[in-house]
C-alpha cells in the first residue's frame, strides 16, 4: 500500500460529513456499549436523526467546540470533539474530549489515538491547563486507551440516565502543556 493509501488526515467536520459520522457514532455504541447500556436504547439510535443533530450543532456553533474526522484514503473513518470543560452550566479554563468514535470495522488502526493526540495538541495550543473526559466505568476497553494516552482516572464518577438505568461514568484528566 502507499503512503497516500494508509496516511490519517485530521480536519474539522463540515455539514457534508455528518451522515457518515452519525453512522460511525450509531455504529460505535451498537459495538462498543453493547451490554453496558440499555439494549432498547442501542437499538433505538437513529443515523438519520443523530445526522441532523450535528448539523444543527454545526450551524450554531460559536467556535469554541471543535469536530475533527480523519480521513485515510478520502473516506471518513473516526470522529472527535472537544471544547471547554463544562462544570454544570459553567466553562472553565480546561479543556473537555466530549466524544470520540472510531467506525467499528477500523478499531486498532490508528484512528482513535490519531483523533486524540490531535485534539490534545490543540487543546495544549490553546492554552488549556487540563483536559477531561467521561468514559462508562464499565468500558473497559476505552479505559485502557486513555491511559495508554496519558490520561488519569481522578475520582470523579457521575451517573445519566439511560432508558430509566442509571449508568456510572469516571472522569479521567491530563494536564496539558509543558510536564
Amino acid at each position: 500500500m502507499d503512503e497516500e493509501r494508509t496516511r490519517i488526515r485530521i480536519r474539522p467536520m463540515t455539514p457534508a460529513d455528518c451522515h457518515r459520522v452519525a453512522e460511525i457514532r450509531v455504529g460505535g455504541w451498537r459495538s462498543a456499549y453493547r451490554g453496558l447500556v440499555p439494549q432498547s436504547y442501542i437499538d433505538s439510535l437513529d443515523v438519520a436523526q443523530d445526522a441532523e443533530f450535528r448539523r444543527a450543532c454545526l450551524a450554531r456553533s460559536d467556535g469554541s467546540v471543535l469536530d475533527l474526522v480523519a480521513e485515510r484514503a478520502g473516506e471518513i473513518e473516526g470522529w472527535a470533539c472537544h471544547g471547554p470543560y463544562r462544570d454544570g452550566e459553567t466553562r472553565t479554563r480546561d479543556a473537555e474530549l466530549y466524544a470520540l468514535y472510531v467506525d467499528p470495522g477500523r478499531f486498532g488502526t490508528g484512528i482513535g489515538r490519531t483523533l486524540l493526540q490531535e485534539s490534545v495538541r490543540r487543546c495544549t495550543a490553546a492554552g488549556h491547563p487540563r483536559m477531561f473526559l467521561w468514559v462508562l466505568e464499565a468500558n473497559a476497553r476505552a479505559r485502557r486507551f486513555y491511559e495508554r494516552a496519558g490520561f488519569r482516572a481522578d475520582g470523579a464518577r457521575e451517573h445519566f440516565e439511560v432508558d430509566g438505568v442509571q449508568v456510572p461514568e469516571v472522569r479521567y484528566a491530563r494536564q496539558l502543556g509543558a510536564r
